[in-house]
């Protein structure tokens, strides 16, 4: 799954593709290298970003779908906003990526039935400006599963089939270093839930930490060893901003790992 932020303040890309013609451009060459998948947002969901008005999000996203939409390729509207949502969808979006679970909207969940879409349902803490206050668990893990089962059974009682679900832990989403590290140890907890599993490293913050404090362009290393990592434990969707580098790694990973 390929990154395509149309965004101002995205923590690692913010500002470089907000031209739809560049988006699109941009998003043409992440297929090139290897995406099946194409996640436009419209609004950044990173620690501490503040929230986006609608119709902003709409300007920002929704042209860009239709362009990559109508040149044949599979994409992903990453957004909490049902106005956003169905304008993405009815422009050829096909995937709903809601970092909140259907929380913040739960009248999203209708609207994902209702167009015969998948959705991928994260797990996250409060919302993005406050989040990494709330990184309080006792068992993070244990608590991720729980709650991600119980955001299934909301998407499937809302009329979504299950087989069109996809969950994702939400690395970074709430989460300490030492939470994201459990969650990809344990991350074979979540996969047994029994839906795809997508995970979202790339570039993020703890894996410069862990290294001694690398910025963003310097996390390639962390962001294919999480995946790799994450594919061994049952990962199936991998997010990420820089696909030919991780694609060649996980396709190397897959063939000591498959059959």
């Amino acid at each position: 799954m390929g990154i395509v932020n149309v965004t101002p303040d995205s923590f690692s890309d913010g500002g470089l593709f907000l031209d739809p013609e560049a988006a699109a451009e941009h998003g043409e060459q992440l297929v090139a290298e290897g995406a099946a998948i194409l996640d436009v947002g419209g609004a950044s969901t990173r620690p501490g970003a503040e929230p986006v008005p609608a119709a902003e999000e709409l300007a920002r996203a929704v042209p860009v779908v239709e362009r990559l939409a109508a040149a044949g390729h599979r994409i992903s509207i990453d957004t909490t906003k049902r106005e956003v949502a169905e304008a993405a969808l009815a422009a050829g979006a096909t995937l709903v990526n809601d970092v909140s679970g259907f929380r913040f909207a739960p009248e999203l969940a209708g609207v994902v039935a209702s167009a015969g879409a998948h959705c991928c349902l994260a797990h996250m803490r409060g919302e993005p400006r406050t989040m990494q206050a709330e990184a309080h668990y006792e068992d993070v893990v244990g608590e991720i599963k729980r709650h991600l089962e119980e955001r299934l059974a909301f998407a499937v009682a809302e009329g979504i089939p299950e087989d069109h679900v996809w969950l994702d832990p939400g690395i970074g989403f709430g989460k300490t270093v030492d939470h994201n590290l459990e969650l990809l140890r344990r991350l074979d907890e979540v996969v047994a839930i029994g839906r795809p599993v997508v995970i979202g490293t790339s570039r993020k913050s703890f894996l410069g930490t862990l290294v001694g404090g690398r910025g963003e362009d310097e996390r390639l290393p962390g962001t294919i060893a999480t995946n790799v990592m994450a594919l061994e434990r049952g990962a199936c969707v991998f997010r990420v901003h820089d696909v030919r580098p991780v694609a060649d790694a996980l396709a190397i990973a897959a063939a000591t790992v498959g059959p």
